[in-house]
Order: structure tokens, then C-alpha cells, then sequence
């Protein structure tokens, strides 16, 4: 199991090339791709047709909210934020799906790495 960020599923989409493409191409390929439900509907807000969204939307199971998910990630954006560092909302709860699932995720937006040095989210772009 391995989760994609919007960034890079967008690239894919796309049909950019770079290692966080090829990473979301393999998963797909293994039908190892989850989603965080964030990402869902950032993907869906998309203006424009993208053939290939819709059976990946359908195709990928989404991660589960569990119990205290939520407070989890607020207090995880507070540690980012009083480090001086930048955590929006969005990432802050995709890292947290992420964490609690245990699934490393692949990344094109450079903002998770603080959630990767401070919080223990495995990136793998």
C-alpha cells in the first residue's frame, strides 16, 4: 500500500514525467494505490476533463478517519507550525492519513517534507 499526494497523481494525470510519476504509474500498475480522502476531493475540484481520473478515483480504496484523526492533526500542524515551518490544512491531513495508516507517500509538493523531518511521515518522492 502506498498513498499519492494530488501533486503528483496531477502530474500523472497529465502525462508529466519525473520519478514521483513513475512511482504513482508502478502503484497503480501493482494496484497498490490508496487515496486520502483530501486528495479525492482535491481531484475532483479540478477544472477540466482528465479521462483517467474517474477509474483511478473508483480503482483506489480511500484511507479510513479514525478515531481522534482529527485532533491528531491538529496537535501535528501545531508542532510544524511553532517550528516556524509551513503546514496547510490539506497537507497536514493527508500526512496524517498517511501516518496512521502507515503508508508511505509519494510527493511532488516539497511541503511534506517537514511532516517527514518532524512528524514521521515516510515520503518516497
Amino acid at each position: 500500500m502506498i498513498c499519492a499526494d494530488t501533486s503528483s497523481i496531477a502530474r500523472y494525470l497529465d502525462g508529466e514525467s519525473g520519478h514521483d510519476v513513475n512511482l504513482v504509474a508502478a502503484a497503480i500498475e501493482d494496484e497498490n494505490l490508496v487515496l486520502a480522502p483530501i486528495t479525492v476531493t482535491e481531484l475532483l475540484s479540478f477544472a477540466g476533463a482528465r479521462p483517467l481520473l474517474e477509474p483511478l478515483i473508483r480503482n483506489a480504496p480511500v484511507l479510513a478517519i479514525t478515531e481522534g484523526f482529527w485532533e491528531r492533526a491538529g496537535l501535528m500542524r501545531r508542532r510544524i507550525r511553532q517550528r516556524g515551518l509551513k503546514a496547510k490544512v490539506a497537507d497536514t491531513l493527508i500526512a496524517q492519513c498517511c501516518i496512521d495508516a502507515r503508508a508511505p507517500l509519494i510527493a511532488h509538493d516539497p511541503d511534506f517534507r517537514h511532516f517527514a523531518a518532524h512528524c514521521g511521515l515516510k515520503l518516497v518522492a
